[in-house]
């Protein structure tokens, strides 16, 4: 038997439209509601007219809460969840001294079982529904992160990490090795689930032609699977790739020389990109994952948005997490926001931007436009439900918004996960933080 619908009455905030390329992107209704059938969205408008229009839907009266579309990270590293806050450290310095050797203890499984769990909790907790995850450099480990993830109901894309050279030797394996343990983990879990494999050289620093080359075989292996790796993001790294490969004449080339630049590549940072870098991403569809908090930790360097837009390169949020301040996606469109604010040339952002690059861009980036990201019938329910905690500042300036867009901005600027209420992901609940009023 078919489960009634449901109807969760809300503010109801999304962007089904592109706010870089059209002023009326937002979509909002300040007693709204979205309809639930099937795991899907059936309706999304105002309440009294869905409501008219679905008398046979369960009502969850929401009323105090906004509902957004489920976070979208596009860049996240799992196995960096117990080292946030290593300060002081440039990107290669940092790695050094504090994201390799916590990722070397990914080798003990029971480890790292643990901090899967705890990852995909964070994820949940902060209102991420999606995310491209940066798995580790042991089977085993990306086994726990994908085995969390489907117990949890997440929808999570990730890979073992490939390397063989530059870093310590437990984090290295052979082309052979690389090969071998991709293909056994892509037939484990990619389509499965909700979750999808992503072929996952740490940086071109630590992969040789050999192992980029198994990249390049590994990701024709299936359909709908994704690459991911980082590019350009310090300029000692950019020289550092130069000298390891004299033939290219930039740090993209590398990874296109191998047909590693596609519309399902999505490459971290890109701070220092060249026009002609920007010019080929573009052409080839790939798009970034920008990450403001750690790129600030870091002091790698401030994104250039408006370089981006102007040559046509799609890219999305990510909070990169152990070099950034956390898992919430709300507080990496806050710090692009304020990035871009103080960057001389940088890009004027409205609530609107922010709500399209944490939920429907994100989408896009990883070839997900047709199943999420925003609130069209026939879509997900993926779906986060905020409610200011009573007495908070935020309740107070979401009480006085004047307009659907000021109420957006609160919400960016001072929702945390204690405001995270619930989560869903195809309409199940996967994140519950308080009580749900039935009617």
């Amino acid at each position: 038997m078919t489960a009634a619908p449901e109807l969760l009455r809300a503010t109801v905030l999304h962007t089904p439209r592109n706010p870089f390329q059209t002023a009326d992107a937002l979509d909002a209704y300040t007693d709204g509601a979205v309809v639930i059938a099937d795991g899907r969205i059936a309706a999304v408008g105002d309440h009294a007219t869905l409501a008219a229009a679905h008398p046979e839907a369960l009502v969850r009266d929401w009323r105090g809460s906004a509902i957004l579309p489920g976070f979208i990270d596009t860049h996240v590293h799992f196995p960096q969840t117990r080292i946030i806050g290593g300060l002081g450290r440039p990107l290669l310095d940092w790695l050094r001294l504090h994201a390799l050797p916590e990722e070397a203890r990914m080798g003990e499984t029971g480890y790292a079982r643990a901090v899967a769990l705890e990852f995909v909790r964070a994820l949940a907790r902060h209102g991420t529904t999606t995310a491209l995850v940066f798995g580790a450099h042991f089977a085993p480990a990306v086994e726990a992160l994908f085995e969390a993830a489907r117990a949890a109901g997440l929808r999570i894309s990730s890979g073992l990490v490939l390397s063989d050279r530059l870093l310590p030797e437990p984090l290295r394996q052979t082309p052979e090795e690389a090969y071998r343990l991709s293909r056994e983990l892509m037939a484990r879990y990619h389509g499965r689930d909700g979750l999808r494999y992503a072929v996952t050289p740490r940086f071109a620093l630590s992969a040789s032609e050999a192992l980029l080359e198994v990249c390049a075989a590994l990701a024709g292996e299936q359909p709908g699977l994704l690459f991911q790796t980082h590019l350009n993001e310090n300029r000692q790294e950019i020289v550092d790739v130069r000298a390891a490969f004299p033939w290219a004449p930039s740090y993209l080339a590398v990874y296109d020389r191998f047909g590693l630049a596609g519309p399902r590549s999505v490459f971290a940072h890109n701070l220092h990109g060249s026009d002609a870098e920007l010019a080929r991403l573009a052409e080839s569809g790939a798009a970034v994952a920008h990450c403001p908090s750690s790129n600030a930790m870091l002091g790698s360097g401030i994104f250039s948005m408006r370089r981006h837009l102007a040559a046509g390169v799609r890219f999305a949020l990510g909070t990169d997490v152990g070099a950034g301040i956390g898992f919430s996606v709300l507080k990496e469109a806050l710090q692009c926001y304020m990035m871009q604010r103080v960057l001389p040339e940088g890009f004027p952002l409205s609530a609107a931007h922010l709500l399209y690059l944490a939920t429907a861009a994100g989408a896009k980036a990883l070839g997900l436009e047709e199943e999420t990201g925003d609130f069209t019938p026939g879509k997900s329910a993926d779906l986060v439900r905020l409610q200011p905690m009573e007495g908070a500042p935020l309740a107070a300036a979401v009480e006085r918004a004047e307009s659907p867009e000021r109420l957006l901005a609160a919400l960016i600027a001072q929702a945390g996960a204690e405001s995270v209420r619930e989560v869903r992901v195809r309409g199940r609940i996967i994140q519950d933080s308080g009580p749900r009023q039935v009617s």
